[in-house]
């Protein structure tokens, strides 16, 4: 509640088709909800709402624009605390996915995308969890109509040579109760960009408790699943809850048994107290899969991958379609 109340403080941006009305987060280096380095600090949605269902609003407990985006005590899950609400997307979780990061030592910069150019500290490893010192954010802007909202970062680190336009537009289509968010980066630097990116999703479909009432759905048989606790499972094509998460629990496993084509890349969460669902759709194939779950948010995460030599640039697309059970169901 301290983080709803506290929103107006922070730079937003509303639209709206009738049918999807949306209150977006504004990329900002001193004033932004979100300034944390893991994810894209453009498109993030702050609430979402379709045919009397909500589908994102925040989902933690505790709230800061420059944490971690999880609370660990010992390595242990102890509650959400965030400034990011879904959907958010990450570039990469691993050092593949950061530019430079591998080549540089400590005090040198390296990229992430969506996000500047990051001081690399004396550390072991590459840690997408940490809140690393942004040396440059770039430079943003944002263009906007009634139904659509387009964010831009221009970045460049000349201690590297990687360098990006990255734009994504996020859509209310006309009409329908749909929405999609539309990704160009273009490499206008001198080396090759190569990761993957995801979107962390952080569905809260009308503040249900993540539990037997949820499932989520695949085109494909599942393989490859293994919760480390016996809160979920698979069956054939869906993961079911089998309790309700509580404070502390994590359902999480990486998903497996998806094939080369984009045909793969189509998910449904559905609950079934209220009738709510989504339907997540994209037009790469996908290259992973994991599932992230707590009590206040699931989220399942299709991983596609890029490669952009200099000059170049790669574009996809998410598509959302929100519904209710068993009257519009895709």
């Amino acid at each position: 509640m301290a983080a709803t109340l506290s929103a107006a403080d922070y730079p937003q941006a509303q639209i709206s088709n009738g049918l999807v009305k949306a209150t977006l987060n504004l990329p900002d280096a001193k004033k932004g909800y979100y300034r944390g380095t893991r994810f894209d600090w453009s498109g993030i949605i702050f609430h979402l709402e379709s045919q009397g269902h909500v589908y994102f609003e925040p989902f933690y407990e505790k709230f800061d624009p420059n944490i971690r985006d999880v609370d660990l005590k010992n390595g242990v899950y102890a509650g959400p605390i965030s400034a990011v609400s879904g959907p958010a997307e990450e570039f990469g979780n691993s050092e593949r996915s950061a530019p430079g990061y591998a080549e540089a030592k400590p005090g040198g910069t390296f990229v992430k995308i969506g996000v500047g150019v990051l001081r690399k500290p004396e550390e072991p490893r590459y840690d997408a969890f940490r809140r690393y010192e942004i040396v440059d954010s770039g430079k943003w802007s944002v263009k906007k109509g009634a139904d659509w909202i387009e964010f831009t970062q221009e970045l460049r680190d000349p201690a590297t040579g990687y360098a990006y336009t990255y734009r994504k537009t996020v859509r209310l289509l006309e009409g329908e109760p749909k929405m999609t968010l539309e990704h160009t980066l273009r490499n206008t630097g001198t080396k090759a960009i190569r990761g993957n990116v995801y979107n962390h999703n952080f569905f809260v479909i009308d503040h249900q408790p993540v539990g037997p009432d949820f499932h989520i759905g695949f085109p494909f048989e599942l393989q490859g699943v293994r919760f480390q606790s016996p809160l979920a499972e698979a069956r054939g094509q869906r993961i079911e809850y089998t309790k309700v998460l509580g404070n502390g629990d994590v359902a999480s496993t990486a998903i497996q048994g998806f094939g080369d084509s984009a045909r793969d890349f189509d998910i449904t969460v559905e609950n079934r107290k209220t009738g709510a669902g989504v339907r997540v759709t994209g037009d790469k194939a996908l290259s992973r899969v994991y599932l992230w779950s707590v009590k206040t948010t699931l989220c399942p995460e299709a991983f596609v991958d890029y490669d952009i030599a200099p000059g170049q640039e790669a574009k996809w697309n998410l598509t959302y379609q929100f519904y209710r059970a068993g009257a519009d169901k895709p």
